[in-house]
């Protein structure tokens, strides 16, 4: 089976966002193209209609270790939804993931925020920890055991200690858009009607490929407590993350 054929089975929006974040954060790392004209400056938006950087601004990932960490981030947790959560269902996942995007942006304003990538990331784990069967457990960095569903408080810890108020306030942000998301569509499902893909977006994002990744290969890999008992182990299951730098805050 060619590289080819194991790309093509990421569901589709997932291969879109690592492909973005790919497309976006190596050309500036390699100091191809500068920062600066990817990052999110509400000004150059608005008055001289650069539009490209509300795209390119949710994906300047950092470098080394930390890019590696946020990307990989990004690849499980949208896996976990699309395969999981959004199975046969990409372009309502898209469809959603384009409000989120927009409420990230407005809650930003104030903040004046450059870059989305770490609210994204927040937003798509808290969505992801709060679909997970209740009691289920992720670790950070294999040394602290955690309820999945505190897991997006932690990353916004971190961000704290790690970057700044600035950064863990624009953390808050990805929190209460996955927050809205979660509570509108899966809890009160007052939005569900208005998450339905129209059909452009399903004629463009199309059907997922037969084979896909399932629901069990994605997100952060945690086993629910019963299935813990039953396997007859105690160590705790998950990935261990860490917490990446952001761009564009001081």
């Amino acid at each position: 089976m060619s590289f080819v054929d194991e790309i093509l089975k990421i569901p589709p929006v997932t291969r879109f966002l690592c492909a973005s974040s790919l497309a976006v954060s190596l050309p500036s790392m390699l100091s191809i193209i500068s920062p600066y004209k990817i990052i999110f400056v509400k000004e150059l938006v608005t008055k001289r209609l650069q539009i490209w950087r509300l795209y390119t601004s949710f994906f300047l990932g950092g470098s080394g270790l930390n890019y590696l960490f946020d990307f990989i981030m990004l690849y499980r947790n949208s896996n976990e939804l699309e395969a999981a959560h959004f199975m046969g269902r990409s372009a309502d996942y898209a469809w959603q993931l384009i409000f989120a995007a927009a409420s990230i942006i407005g809650l930003n304003l104030p903040l004046r925020t450059a870059v989305f990538t770490r609210p994204l990331l927040v937003c798509l784990t808290y969505l992801t920890s709060r679909l997970a069967p209740p009691g289920t457990q992720t670790s950070l960095f294999g040394l602290i055991t955690i309820p999945l569903l505190y897991f997006p408080y932690a990353l916004i810890f971190l961000d704290l200690i790690t970057a700044g108020p600035a950064a863990a306030a624009a953390s808050v942000t990805g929190a209460i858009a996955g927050h809205a998301w979660w509570w509108g569509v899966y809890d009160t499902r007052v939005l569900a009607e208005y998450g339905r893909a129209p059909g452009w977006m399903k004629r463009l994002v199309g059907q997922p490929r037969q084979g896909s990744a399932s629901g069990g290969t994605g997100g952060v890999h945690v086993i629910p407590p019963r299935q813990r008992a039953a396997a007859g182990g105690s160590a705790p299951s998950g990935y261990s993350w860490g917490s990446g730098q952001r761009l564009g805050n001081n």
